[in-house]
């Protein structure tokens, strides 16, 4: 794993905190990229990976449900002019079973990857532009977003997510 570019570290107290997060990144998706851009989400069960995609999604206008693509692995949306896949890996097997997810089929500017468990798939996907990582305790879940690309960077600096701290 590269060292990130940039690294934000901060605290939300509950889901709406949270949700804001995703609705600063969903603010902060770069334009002009000539391929999908993807965020990995990482952390246990219950940190709050699928509270941050809805608060993505619902910054793009999608205003159905938003859960955790588990058993489906991936859920498409299209939101502002463009797909926001939502994969869910964690119960594949094996990594090459993300080829048949069909992601390459997707692979197309202004597409956005959001991707739990990313480490199940690691050897197929690649590096993220942004990486999540979200950690729950008691009183807060603790987020940090590391920018992993040039892409990255330019959304985490475009998302001004400092305002949320």
């Amino acid at each position: 794993m590269n060292a990130p570019l940039a690294v934000l570290r901060f605290d939300t107290r509950d889901d709406a905190a949270t949700e804001a997060v995703g609705a600063a990144l969903a603010r902060g998706v770069p334009l002009g990229i000539e391929r999908a851009v993807s965020v990995h989400l990482q952390g246990d069960l219950g940190a709050g990976k699928t509270t941050l995609v809805r608060g993505f999604l619902r910054a793009l206008g999608v205003t159905g449900t938003v859960r955790s693509p588990t058993y489906g692995l991936l859920e498409p949306y299209a939101a502002a002019g463009r797909t926001v896949l939502h994969l869910d890996l964690y119960r594949l097997a094996e990594p090459t079973e993300v080829e048949a997810l069909g992601l390459r089929d997707h692979d197309e500017p202004g597409a956005v990857w959001l991707i739990e468990w990313p480490e199940r798939g690691a050897a197929v996907l690649g590096p993220p532009d942004l990486r999540v990582s979200l950690q729950a305790d008691r009183d807060a879940h603790h987020v940090t977003i590391e920018a992993c690309s040039p892409a990255g960077l330019r959304w985490l600096d475009a998302a001004q997510p400092a305002s949320l701290t």
